[in-house]
């Protein structure tokens, strides 16, 4: 029996009912040009016939000594696909509306712990032929950037290709070995569950630097940190059910924005399209709070010169998103300066040191399941804000091109909005998950995005 390490085993024991610990991805194809009818239906009879299973699609927990649970693996060696593998048809019109009511259910329910702790859908009955294939995996087998990148994996940059690949049954790329402390935090940082999990393994760097972060922390004051975020209708305590949004925009019009707007970034852009849209919904539900909203996000710690350079150096930051500040020019200012001031303190100080800093900066999420904490501390910050690097060219799937790429990530006590996006070839792809009970009316998110993506054009003049 293979046991579960610390970080996987985080995963297992924060699980229940409202707080379900897996990651999503939704993928939207348009089929290939004269693709019959049985274009779908044929694509999965394809996929069944994949019945060679990775270690990674076989495991679930162990029960040991006829009760002991979450301390190691057991591997199926029957997986039952017709289980796993879904095929679905979504009632005619068959909206995107509809295809993601479907998924905000899909995605709120809990995976079962004696089966292998994964699920796939495949859905039909999209305008234009179009289909989906949304596909769900426990954060202790594979944490977020993982299996987008397994995703990737399936799909070609030919489209002529005929071959179907399903993710379960793609061998592991041969990686370069690390070091233990480099990978572990690496991995740990890759998403915010990974985050939580490697804190305490990283945070045994942090003392030889303590002084160091001390003085870059409090005596400059270039820091933002936990803590001092305002308490808003996202910091509460979450229910089981969820809600998912997605839409896409073009990458030229944020980088028009950015050869405009001056010393910013792509993701400074992002942050300020989501400040602009947070700003409008808390103003539509009576719940702006006069303190600016605070993001932790995860960033590159590389500098230009390093820009080349092998290896990782990813970092979480705390961002001041300016809430507060009405006009956007200003605000995408001002959330500049703060991603300008936070990494350069990040960049000042050594690798391992900087990736313990950032664990010390989510840490206090941990703190979520005391009971009374959310509801009487004040929140670490108030929403996680994450941007995925993607394909940067069209992918395919036997023939069927990929149109947008979604990612859902975990929603918590104390952080009931979550906001992940991937770069697909020439756009950005948004996937929005919020508690059900605690975000109302998600979708509207998206048209505040796009409102606010369209007063940062008129404020720089892109």
């Amino acid at each position: 029996m293979q046991l579960i390490s610390p970080v996987d085993s985080v995963f297992l024991l924060g699980e229940s009912r409202e707080h379900p610990m897996h990651v999503g991805g939704l993928q939207l194809f348009e089929p290939p040009a004269g693709a019959g009818p049985d274009f779908v239906r044929d694509l999965h009879e394809q996929m069944v016939a994949y019945t060679d299973f990775q270690p990674t699609f076989r495991k679930h927990p162990a029960t040991v000594l006829g009760g002991i649970v979450d301390l190691g693996w057991t591997l199926d060696d029957d997986v039952d696909l017709d289980y796993h593998l879904r095929r679905s048809a979504l009632p005619r019109p068959g909206r995107i509306r509809d295809l993601l009511e479907l998924i905000s259910r899909v995605h709120g329910t809990l995976l079962d712990r004696h089966r292998p702790l994964w699920e796939a859908y495949l859905i039909e009955g999209l305008p234009d032929d179009r289909f989906a294939v949304y596909t769900k995996v426990h954060h202790c087998l594979l944490d977020g950037v993982s299996a987008l990148r397994l995703a990737e994996r399936t799909l070609s940059t030919d489209p002529e290709e005929t071959e179907v690949r399903v993710p379960w049954s793609l061998p592991p790329r041969e990686r370069p070995k690390r070091s233990l402390p480099a990978s572990a935090a690496n991995r740990a940082l890759s998403t915010l569950g990974g985050t939580l999990g490697g804190a305490a393994e990283s945070l045994a760097g942090l003392a030889p630097s303590a002084l160091t972060l001390a003085r870059a922390a409090l005596v400059e004051q270039q820091l933002t940190l936990p803590f001092r975020a305002p308490k808003t209708m996202f910091n509460v305590k979450i229910g089981g059910a969820r809600r998912v949004a997605a839409q896409s925009w073009p990458l030229e019009r944020i980088r028009r924005v950015k050869a405009a707007a001056g010393p910013v970034t792509v993701n400074d852009i992002v942050l300020a399209m989501c400040a602009g849209a947070l700003r409008m919904y808390l103003q539509e539900q009576n719940a702006l709070p006069d303190a600016p909203l605070v993001a932790m996000v995860p960033v590159s710690l590389r500098t230009e010169a390093e820009a080349n350079a092998g290896g990782n150096q990813v970092g979480t930051i705390l961002c001041n998103l300016a809430t507060d500040v009405e006009d956007a020019g200003a605000r995408l200012t001002a959330i500049g300066e703060s991603t300008r001031g936070n990494k350069k303190v990040f960049s000042e100080l050594p690798r391992l040191q900087a990736l313990a800093l950032s664990a010390l900066m989510i840490a206090p999420l941990g703190l979520g399941s005391v009971p009374g904490f959310v509801a009487s501390a004040p929140p670490p910050f108030n929403v996680v804000i994450s941007n995925v690097p993607g394909p940067s060219q069209p992918l395919y799937w036997q023939g069927a091109r990929l149109g947008g790429h979604y990612p859902f990530s975990i929603v918590l006590d104390g952080l009931a909005l979550n906001i992940t996006l991937v770069s697909n070839n020439d756009h950005l792809d948004f996937g929005l998950v919020g508690c059900r009970r605690s975000v109302p009316h998600l979708q509207r998110l998206l048209n505040h995005l796009e409102d606010a993506l369209k007063d940062l054009e008129r404020a720089v003049g892109a």
